[in-house]
């Protein structure tokens, strides 16, 4: 399946129909539970008011780590297998991850204040956070240094993989450093977040992904018109000079 999807053909077959329902529908989601959970979802005991930062925080937070994911399973992909879509996908997950970095670190900063009585600290959730959104950053240059529009360089492809490395140290830099950050809510093993928080927590994050794979594949269409507008272009250049000569 996925090397069938390969194919640019196929994908954007799948793509046009595809991206108004994942956008819409994650839209409508973004909105319902964040509307559900800011009026109807009480204050938390301890964090009062501030815990429906919760509704818009984690999904930031969520898929600037999965944007990267996503950049080093295609960076793998390109390497290894040369798929054809596979350095389109991973460009056009760039910038959308950097903006939800972004956004992740300032409502992180926002609920911060209220709750910890400062916009930052420097410990390992909010350090490893930052030093993503500056990885996301450098992948960025690099890509737009390669010398084909919408395709990268195998060492940005190389930088992708080694970004990842960044990834479980997010995750686990509340277990191996001190912290004002809380420790994980959502595990494997269950969830210590009320179900009044979790259900409209899930829907969500859920909706936020919606969003972000329809932005994605929004910017791979793009990409792949380009490549093929260049492509064109370059034939009618050749065949002038056949002409010429």
């Amino acid at each position: 399946m996925i090397h069938q999807l390969a194919n640019p053909t196929r994908f954007l077959k799948l793509a046009r129909p595809l991206t108004p329902i994942l956008f819409y529908c994650g839209l409508i989601l973004v909105l319902g539970a964040c509307g559900w959970g800011i009026l109807f979802s009480p204050d938390e005991k301890l964090l009062g008011n501030t815990v429906k930062f919760i509704y818009i925080h984690v999904p930031f937070a969520w898929l600037a780590i999965g944007g990267w994911t996503g950049i080093a399973i295609a960076s793998i992909a390109q390497l290894v297998w040369r798929h054809p879509l596979a350095s389109v996908a991973a460009r056009a997950i760039a910038p959308i991850g950097a903006i939800f970095a972004a956004l992740c670190i300032i409502t992180g900063s926002l609920w911060a204040k209220p709750t910890w009585g400062t916009w930052w600290v420097w410990d390992g959730r909010l350090t490893s956070v930052l030093v993503l959104f500056f990885l996301y950053l450098g992948y960025i240059a690099l890509a737009n240094a390669s010398s084909e529009k919408g395709q990268i360089s195998r060492v940005t492809a190389v930088y992708g993989v080694i970004g990842a490395v960044n990834i479980p140290i997010i995750n686990r830099s509340v277990v191996w450093w001190e912290s004002l950050h809380q420790k994980a809510s959502i595990t494997l093993t269950g969830s210590s977040i009320d179900s009044t928080y979790l259900l409209p927590l899930f829907i969500s994050v859920l909706g936020f992904t919606l969003i972000f794979t329809a932005i994605v594949f929004m910017r791979m269409r793009a990409a792949l018109a380009n490549i093929k507008i260049e492509a064109r272009m370059r034939r009618m250049a050749e065949d002038t000079h056949e002409i010429g000569s």
